[in-house]
């Protein structure tokens, strides 16, 4: 029984899963059941590096997604517009989904998940998250007898790459940025990875699946890493850590409520911590639950042959159930998704987190102490102060604080800042 997808884009993912469906030697066997029926492309002029007939080759990404002969469309144009409405269109002709793209599905998954499960249609998106690491149906089946706490994740390839070559090379932000740009790990306009906007977007999908609620992708905390200098990649190493771009999401303990912690920024990671090994463009996620304690998932995190894996994974999956069940009238629970509520999101101010800042401060007497009575008096506890030396005439301090809830943080930061002494606080960075 073959099944007929529609491929919208052939990019450099595109291209890489027509080059697996095109050539099921060695793999899988429902590989052979899958055709490629119709691929959807900006111009028909433009020259690529794969074979296919012209005549299933199209402008007209409409005609697919309607077409009566698609079993299942595969989105890879990302963007929101028209993917959200192409994806939209194909539900509603009851056209069964797979799709890489994390900021529509972080955005409008409730509306297309909601839609999909109207149309008893199936949307899958592995390759959203993660490229070709498993970590989507990991969460779906695999893990979902446990109760999750915690995932953690580097998301993000770009900042990752970046923030190595940084820690290794002693160089700036903006000279490793532009290196990166050259060897096309980063985007002409690099703002969505480097601002962490890709990794809230990821991390609003897995949050959304872990814990079986709506995400509300303006609600996660996003702060990226432009601000990250060679002087806090050396005080991180003089004091243990790397530091990297993390994702993170947290069940709140005893909230009624229940409530999440989302975000994304720079931190500081102790170097025995798992995920501080993970360097260049790989990513890696670890998932924390009850009963099985803390797993890792580790990969290429991007890239046409990682990512096209995961796309086929997908087609893969809709194609078995589909083998035994044409007309699906009910949709397999371990693949469909059916959120129901929003998840409460704590505020920012909320969060308990340590802390690294690094004051520039008067060389006068006492001005140790007076940091130490203005945390004080906001309840922040503090594990270390060192003066690490001077920068011309201004004394340069670091402290390291305990967990400690932002807001009081916050506070106690504008009351220092107040203080004759204080010069400036070049860097202020979060501590895992």
């Amino acid at each position: 029984m073959a099944f007929n997808i529609g491929l919208l884009g052939l990019g450099t993912v595109g291209i890489g899963t027509a080059e697996i469906l095109l050539n099921p030697e060695g793999r899988h066997p429902l590989i052979q059941d899958i055709k490629i029926a119709q691929v959807g492309v900006k111009s028909l002029e433009k020259k690529r590096t794969i074979d296919l007939p012209t005549d299933i080759i199209t402008t007209d990404l409409d005609a697919i997604v309607t077409n009566p002969d698609v079993d299942i469309i595969v989105e890879l144009i990302g963007g929101l517009e028209p993917a959200r409405s192409l994806i939209l269109k194909a539900i509603a002709n009851g056209k069964h989904i797979v799709t890489a793209n994390k900021a529509v599905m972080a955005r409008f998954g409730p509306e297309i998940y909601a839609a999909a499960n109207q149309a008893k249609v199936y949307v899958l998106l592995e390759a959203a998250v993660g490229g070709g690491i498993p970590i989507v149906e990991p969460l779906k089946q695999s893990l979902g007898a446990n109760r999750f706490t915690n995932i953690i994740g580097i998301v993000n390839g770009t900042t990752n790459y970046i923030l190595t070559q940084m820690t290794n090379h002693g160089a700036d932000f903006a000279q490793v940025l532009k290196e990166a740009q050259t060897l096309g790990y980063a985007e002409a306009d690099p703002t969505a990875d480097v601002g962490g906007l890709d990794a809230a977007d990821k991390i609003s999908i897995l949050a959304s699946l872990a814990f079986g609620g709506k995400i509300n992708r303006e609600d996660v905390y996003c702060e990226g890493i432009t601000k990250i200098t060679s002087s806090d990649i050396s005080y991180a190493e003089k004091l243990g850590f790397v530091i990297k771009l993390l994702a993170i999401a947290h069940k709140v303990e005893k909230t009624e409520p229940e409530k999440l912690e989302l975000r994304v920024h720079p931190t500081f990671v102790p170097k025995s911590h798992p995920l501080a090994s993970i360097n260049g463009v790989n990513n890696a996620i670890l998932v924390e639950g009850q009963p099985l304690g803390q797993v890792m998932f580790y990969g290429p995190g991007a890239g046409s042959g990682p990512t096209a894996s995961a796309v086929v994974a997908d087609i893969m999956n809709i194609v078995g159930v589909l083998h035994s069940n044409k007309k699906a009238e009910i949709l397999d629970p371990l693949l469909s998704c059916s959120p129901q509520n929003y998840c409460q999101i704590s505020p920012i101010e909320d969060v308990y987190s340590r802390f690294y800042a690094r004051f520039l401060c008067a060389d006068v007497p006492g001005v140790i102490g007076h940091l130490g009575m203005a945390f004080g008096q906001y309840d922040v506890s503090l594990e270390s102060v060192v003066q690490i030396g001077f920068q011309g005439e201004f004394a340069e301090i670091v402290v390291v604080t305990h967990q400690v809830r932002e807001g009081n943080f916050r506070e106690a930061i504008a009351e220092i800042l107040s203080l004759n002494a204080i010069k400036e606080i070049p860097s202020i960075i979060r501590v895992l």
